[in-house]
């Protein structure tokens, strides 16, 4: 069976909003988006589509040249591949182009990182966070790293899963892909 890679990226822009994050979660990343490429031409997430105002955000193509991340030019990163077979990729792809196509309707899920401080998930219709919508693209493809529901996986359940491989850690305007 062929394999293909995806790729997990965690961020932290080191704003107010991320720094706020961080004090809870004592963790180093805070955001979390998926790519189909690894020079992440295609990165998704839940996030801002504004990069001043945190709380407009949705379902978002991120663009790390122009978008949010190059308002923030000491952004740190990590970048993960993860082995997937085609099929899993052609899943995960048609899951995608649902919230594509739906993307007006989508709205980020601020009270779901109220449920992971509660370790209760809060999940509501077409609204997620950037973690959440991250392990829902995954779990729907068929792919379960974990044995919890998307609503309360973290950025750091990523970072810390065995399934993943680390190709850069460091400032992500700095990143060079290597095949």
């Amino acid at each position: 069976m062929e394999t293909a890679s995806i790729y997990i990226m965690l961020t932290d822009t080191g704003t107010l909003f991320t720094r706020s994050i961080k004090k809870y979660t004592k963790a180093p990343y805070n955001h979390a988006s998926i790519s189909f490429d690894r020079e992440l031409k295609e990165l998704y997430s839940f996030g801002r589509k504004q990069s001043h105002n945190p709380l407009y955000a949705g379902f978002v193509k991120e663009d790390v040249i122009s978008g949010t991340f190059s308002k923030y030019p000491n952004t740190q990163c990590v970048i993960y591949e993860l082995k997937v077979t085609e099929r899993d990729m052609e899943k995960m792809r048609r899951v995608l182009e649902v919230f594509k196509r739906n993307r007006p309707k989508y709205s980020y899920n601020l009270l779901g990182l109220l449920g992971i401080t509660l370790e209760e998930p809060v999940e509501f219709s077409n609204s997620y966070f950037c973690s959440q919508f991250v392990a829902e693209i995954l779990q729907r493809a068929g792919i379960r790293l974990w044995d919890k529901l998307p609503a309360l996986v973290t950025p750091d359940d990523f970072r810390n899963h065995h399934k993943l491989t680390i190709i850069y850690e460091g400032k992500l305007s700095e990143y060079e892909p290597k095949n």
